[in-house]
């Protein structure tokens, strides 16, 4: 389809700025097409919409999430982190199958695209469930492998890395594992030898709480930054999920090695995990992308949330002026685009995807308009969201999902899944 947008408030973030200008964006299929002032006679279009002087913006990157984690939503709740994976989590988590996987995960893209979320890094197990659930609601997703001790293999990834990145277009897959604390030394190093042999970066969570890193010490000698760092883990890049807990070293080797620092406040406050130092990443150049984690340590998907904790938390460690709204909006539009590999996905401009959001001024929370980004990152919320698109494909609007689904049928089977968990555990 050729959409014309016009009447826009464009922040395309194709520069160093958020900047907006009022004009107008056109989609010509999965790409836009034009971005600016049109001259001349217009093409014919199949839709054109009035945006009535709201903001056009790249769709919010959500850098790190367990999607299919919806299921645990509100149940493991009020626990700091080893308890709650090692109580609630694993033990519940066995009783799941394919269809379960494929099921939340559906649930979680209704709640991503109603956000403004475009696209997401998503680290679970069943990937043929999530690429499903992905492909059927017409949505961008990008694998993280979860690889460790009680799954996964070198020789399993390797397959993986060809098979989903030539798969669907809307489909990536990128190297990673769950954690250092829950994978061994050896499988560890294969898979840096993977990364090697592939030139490819790698992900994995990394120093989310003082416990993980102190026990990585007492293991190793070393924070999980540096083992991987000697093991050639980071040769070709990669990045880290939270990154609350990093030494001076660690974070000399995330400038050195480029690596992207995905911070995810909800999670780390609602666990009390601690405030990872954006202030500091943002000064050294440390890319930071915004993750929202799963829905079962956060326990939304929201990304206005997470901005504002971006944001919020620095000032409440670092002072009022630390970690400028415009600076986390980037990372939320753009950056994080580039850390899960979607360069393609970073700004609003000519020959890129057409994965946008409307933000919608004409709301009680955006009046009066000051500053429209800063009024973005401090008083936005998913109210906010007139409409989100992706690959060129209208996935929200106004309250209406075009996501191939039945939103109370799928709500239905959410809950039937809980249900049969909770009497199969006995919880």
């Amino acid at each position: 389809m050729k959409i014309r947008f016009y009447n826009a408030n464009i922040i395309p973030f194709n520069g160093p700025c958020a900047t907006a200008a009022l004009g107008e964006l056109w989609t010509d299929g999965e790409k836009i097409a034009f971005v600016g002032e049109p001259k001349g006679r217009l093409p014919d279009f199949d839709r054109e919409i009035d945006c009535h002087g709201n903001v056009l913006l790249p769709g919010f990157k959500n850098a790190h999430t367990h999607s299919a984690m919806t299921f645990l939503r509100s149940l493991a709740d009020d626990k700091p982190l080893q308890s709650w994976l090692y109580e609630d989590v694993f033990p519940l988590e066995k009783y799941l199958s394919f269809e379960d996987v494929y099921t939340l995960t559906r649930l979680a893209l209704l709640e991503y695209v109603a956000g403004g979320i475009t696209a997401v890094f998503d680290m679970y197990y069943h990937y043929d469930a999530i690429v499903k659930a992905a492909i059927d609601s017409g949505f961008r997703l990008v694998l993280c492998d979860s690889t460790n001790d009680f799954g996964g293999s070198a020789k399993q990834m390797r397959e993986d890395f060809g098979r989903y990145n030539s798969l669907h277009p809307l489909i990536s897959y990128r190297l990673g594992f769950h954690a250092e604390y829950t994978t061994s030394l050896s499988l560890m190093q294969e898979i840096a030898e993977l990364a090697n042999e592939l030139h490819s970066p790698v992900y994995t969570h990394n120093s989310e709480t003082v416990a993980e890193v102190c026990g990585c010490v007492e293991r190793y000698g070393k924070t999980p930054t540096e083992l991987m760092d000697s093991i050639g883990m980071f040769n070709y890049g990669g990045g880290g999920f939270h990154c609350v807990h990093l030494s001076e070293m660690d974070m000399q080797i995330f400038e050195k090695r480029g690596l992207y620092a995905v911070t995810c406040g909800g999670s780390n406050v609602k666990l009390s995990s601690g405030i990872a130092p954006l202030e500091e990443f943002y000064k050294r150049g440390i890319s930071v992308a915004i993750g929202t984690d799963g829905p079962a340590s956060n326990n939304c998907l929201n990304f206005f949330r997470e901005m504002f904790l971006a944001t919020g938390l620095q000032k409440l460690k670092n002072g009022a002026a630390s970690t400028d709204a415009n600076l986390v909006l980037r990372s939320a539009c753009s950056v994080g685009a580039r850390a899960m590999g979607l360069s393609n996905c970073d700004s609003l401009t000519v020959g890129k995807q057409a994965d946008l959001v409307m933000i919608d001024l004409h709301r009680p929370n955006m009046q009066p308009v000051n500053n429209l980004s800063k009024n973005i990152v401090y008083s936005g919320s998913n109210e906010n969201i007139a409409l989100t698109m992706i690959a060129g494909k209208t996935v929200y609007e106004r309250g209406s999902f075009y996501c191939n689904c039945d939103p109370e049928k799928l709500y239905a089977e959410a809950n039937a899944i809980i249900a049969r968990i909770k009497k199969s555990s006995g919880r």
